[in-house]
């Protein structure tokens, strides 16, 4: 079965169908600018503009960066602040004309990934992490998922982890891999004080480089890359529109 996910992030909007039996994208994915300002009918105009591209009937998942609660978007870390406490899934999807899905952005890589990825079959703690504009964070406890934790919020020496030792961080700070390694072991060390992971899984666009830093990364948790890079999003997605409606955010991974 193909459905079409879309992951929606602070500088682009992506999106692809994905068979939702193997995680694989049946076309290759396409992608808008975010509008800027990226207000709720920019947004969802961007959104119908890129659905068009592709001949995908039923559902729309979609990615979003907010806390997501019944289809309303409770925050805006990296989008206008229009979106907050918006029906996000009722604006979408009139602009759609369809029905959509909405999720957490890090709760749908962390989903693609324990479905049918790096975590696939995992017990334990397992944090997914996603470096990129922000950090995003999913975190299952024996394959179930507690939503929207937001962990890329929490303060590290003053500082917000996600602006500390994100890929846009690593980027604006022109930090070479090492440098950018010692902040996010850092990030690490005070989520396993925390949390006490079994697991990290890396996720978000600095992932297509894990091999240029992967071995600089500690924790006393096991690393792993995730399986589906920066696709995750658009997978999960894709993955959360093939329940059916009404639907609740599926709790159990596997």
């Amino acid at each position: 079965m193909v459905h079409l996910g879309l992951d929606v992030g602070g500088s682009s909007i992506k999106g692809a169908p994905v068979d939702v039996a193997s995680g694989e994208l049946v076309e290759p994915s396409a992608a808008l600018v975010t509008p800027q300002p990226s207000t709720p009918a920019a947004v969802a105009e961007a959104i119908r503009e890129l659905a068009s591209r592709f001949p995908v009937q039923g559902n729309v998942g979609i990615a979003f960066p907010s806390v997501i609660q019944n289809g309303n978007t409770r925050t805006a870390a990296n989008i206008d602040p229009g979106w907050i406490d918006a029906d996000g899934e009722r604006i979408i999807s009139a602009a759609l004309g369809r029905p959509v899905v909405l999720l957490n952005d890090a709760d749908a890589a962390g989903l693609a990934e324990m479905q049918l990825g790096a975590g696939r079959g995992r017990t334990g703690t397992v944090i997914v992490l996603t470096f990129g504009t922000g950090i995003g964070s999913a975190l299952f406890v024996d394959g179930r998922l507690l939503p929207n934790t937001e962990l890329g919020h929490l303060e590290l020496g003053g500082r917000e982890v996600e602006h500390f030792a994100s890929g846009r961080v690593r980027t604006d700070d022109n930090l070479d891999w090492g440098q950018w390694a010692e902040r996010v072991n850092a990030v690490f060390a005070k989520f396993h004080s925390l949390f006490w992971p079994d697991l990290f899984i890396i996720g978000g666009g600095v992932t297509g480089s894990y091999e240029q830093f992967g071995h600089l990364l500690r924790s006393r948790a096991e690393i792993v890359p995730g399986r589906f890079l920066a696709h995750a999003g658009i997978v999960g997605a894709a993955l959360t529109a093939a329940i059916p409606l009404p639907h609740a955010l599926p709790l159990q991974a596997s």
